[in-house]
């Protein structure tokens, strides 16, 4: 039989190190593909960039900005998505308050103060004690490093023109998991109730101990919940 190919959307300023376990723990059950999410600067033109690089039919995990991408490749193509994963986001477009410290990191980035952007980010996203992990903080602000500017331009210019994702969530019929850390302040744990409501049938899980990204701060569980999923 024939493994099933399962499409990772990282975040903000993330590649492909945010899925590094999961990449490895579910690579005797599945054929992860890692999109890369700097590729344009809107959410429709990154949702096009995934959908030409995976199969016909795939399994879909998206984190934060991934999952924004995941609403619109449901949105365009409905019928090539087996299953979905939704971990630290949000359906809701971005606020007022939101884009203007979006469209304030733009113009700090193409000043030239990219590099003193993560650690600020990073500060909000991380549980406070994996600030001070080198195993954790140390990768995300290596990430970051790798996205450089021009991608984290394109990434927030996307991240803060996306559409409400909310009315189209009734119509997600696939098997669908949405995961959240307990210490999420960037998409809290009631934000991430609304889109597992949203959803007929999706399963919502809370992870103790992280925080923005749970993938990477909690990896041992993340993998456990997608090898749950992608067999149930």
């Amino acid at each position: 039989m024939e493994k099933p190919t399962l499409v990772l959307c990282p975040g903000l300023l993330n590649d492909a190190a945010l899925w590094r376990h999961q990449i490895d723990g579910l690579a005797e059950m599945a054929r992860p593909l890692v999109a890369d999410l700097t590729v344009a600067d809107t959410i429709a033109g990154l949702a096009d960039a995934v959908l030409a690089m995976a199969p016909p039919r795939f399994a879909l995990a998206g984190l934060s900005m991934g999952g924004y991408v995941s609403f619109e490749i449901l949105r365009r193509a409905p019928e090539r998505v087996e299953r979905l994963a939704l971990f630290d986001t949000s359906a809701r477009p971005d606020t007022v308050e939101s884009r203007q410290r979006r469209l304030d990191m733009i113009d700090i980035a193409r000043r030239g103060g990219f590099a003193k952007l993560p650690p600020q980010i990073l500060a909000g996203q991380l549980h406070p004690e994996h600030l001070k992990d080198e195993r954790i903080a140390g990768v995300a602000l290596a990430m970051a490093d790798r996205v450089g500017a021009e991608g984290f331009i394109r990434q927030q210019t996307a991240i803060m023109s996306r559409p409400d994702s909310r009315d189209g969530l009734a119509s997600i019929t696939v098997p669908t998991v949405v995961v959240c850390g307990r210490q999420d302040s960037l998409t809290p744990p009631e934000i991430m109730r609304e889109i597992a409501a949203g959803i007929p049938g999706a399963r919502f899980v809370l992870v103790d101990r992280a925080g923005h990204l749970t993938p990477l701060e909690q990896p041992q569980a993340t993998t456990a919940l997608l090898q749950y999923w992608l067999q149930s």
